[in-house]
């Protein structure tokens, strides 16, 4: 049993066409009318395929294949993407879900556990600057009264937004996932990373999904003017901003453990001009590991540094902890079903962590997680670069086809038509 990757590739070229900035990579945020000709599509293709369809109170989209009322086989991703993005980051985890729930209708496959395919809303951020909205308000993590709070850059609230794209809002509690309403929750994602590549590897088998803290630095020092004022009178925060991010990324580097990763993305900047020293500098540090103690190394190097850097340079400090999120190990069965299934296809393969987040690691605590890797080229993700190969795409369809299978039914269930 294959999937049938020309159907897939078809499936690709309608959703990728539906775009807010042609030619330049894909822009498909959620709630918008791109959102909505892809939900369409897709909605149409489920409905062909005769599936039990829901649509949740924030835009979950839930398929399920077989036995409604029992605990599910959860496969599935995200459709929406970042501003000028690429086509893989989500939606090859979609359209390959989508395919295998057409080849198991096809093949006449009888099920112990009904498949079902899940779109979740907002995995990105792009609109409300939250990641992995859809799945934390899936799972509770987020109320009513919350969503009337998180506001978009037009100042719009995510009550709003989702009310006028046609959704039951009110119905948020009674749509939250209960304790035995799924079995296991696999997402196939394509790396967006190089390690894959690197190691010339087909398939990546998730262990572990990185925690993250995010700090903002607020340095305030002196502005004045840049030729006038002697080097030893200054009070610049930005040059005490340099000696910080430059130690970050050294401790991370040199000092804690192999798999810490720190990075500063975003700086402010202000009066912002180039003949006026800064009067205050404000920027990010995002620190990432599978080990909580490699982000709490940081973190202390961080808050360290402050402090020594604004004595050194008489500048006012703060540090203020603007976002976070906990290691997550996934499931050593469904590590372990993965596994054998990549073996038994021959499939080349190692075992690996994600640095970045994903929808299924919402749903540890509900049910079995895993995550299937295929390689991203260059390691390029979030750009128009993004590209994973037709064929690393249709190995990694097959190997969650047979995961699927290895999970749903015994040889002995399979009825071939």
């Amino acid at each position: 049993m294959d999937v049938n990757i020309d159907r897939v590739l078809k499936d690709f070229e309608i959703i990728v066409s539906y775009t807010n900035t042609p030619e330049k990579g894909c822009t498909r945020f959620s709630y918008s009318a791109e959102d909505k000709r892809a939900r369409e599509y897709l909605l149409t293709q489920m409905e062909q395929l005769g599936l039990s369809i829901k649509v949740d109170a924030i835009g979950n989209i839930r398929a399920k294949y077989g036995d409604k009322d029992k605990p599910s086989i959860m496969i599935g991703s995200h459709i929406d993407t970042v501003k000028n993005g690429g086509k893989y980051d989500g939606l090859t985890g979609v359209l390959v879900g989508l395919e295998v729930i057409r080849v198991l209708k096809e093949e006449n496959v009888q099920l112990s556990h009904p498949v079902e395919l899940i779109i979740f809303t907002e995995e990105e951020g792009s609109n409300f600057g939250i990641t992995l909205l859809g799945s934390k308000v899936l799972t509770g993590k987020y109320e009513l009264e919350d969503l009337k709070l998180i506001k978009n850059v037009d100042g719009k609230d995510l009550y709003e937004v989702a009310k006028d794209f046609g959704l039951e809002v009110e119905n948020i509690k009674k749509d939250v996932l209960k304790k035995n309403e799924v079995d296991t929750m696999i997402e196939l994602h394509i790396e967006q990373g190089a390690v894959l590549e690197s190691k010339n590897k087909s398939i990546g088998i998730v262990q572990a999904i990185a925690g993250m803290k995010t700090y903002k630095v607020s340095l305030n020092g002196i502005s004045n003017h840049a030729g006038t004022t002697p080097m030893e009178l200054r009070a610049d925060p930005m040059v005490g901003a340099s000696h910080i991010i430059s130690h970050i990324q050294k401790a991370a580097n040199e000092m804690a453990l192999p798999t810490t990763v720190a990075t500063v993305g975003k700086i402010d900047c202000r009066p912002n001009m180039g003949n006026v020293i800064p009067e205050s500098v404000e920027f990010l540090v995002d620190i990432r590991d599978v080990e909580p103690q490699g982000i709490n190394f940081i973190a202390n190097e961080l808050r360290n540094k402050v402090e020594e850097i604004s004595s050194k340079y008489s500048l006012s400090s703060e540090i203020k902890l603007v976002g976070e999120s906990e290691v997550v190990k996934l499931s050593p069965k469904i590590i372990e079903t993965i596994e054998q299934a990549a073996i038994e296809q021959g499939y080349s393969y190692m075992k690996m962590n994600s640095g970045a987040v994903h929808d299924a690691v919402m749903l540890t605590e509900l049910a079995d997680v895993g995550m299937i890797f295929i390689p991203s080229v260059g390691g390029k993700s979030h750009s128009p670069e993004e590209y994973t190969s037709i064929e690393d795409i249709k190995i990694g369809g097959n190997l969650l086809l047979n995961v699927v299978l290895s999970l749903t039914c015994k040889e002995d269930r399979i009825n071939f038509v």
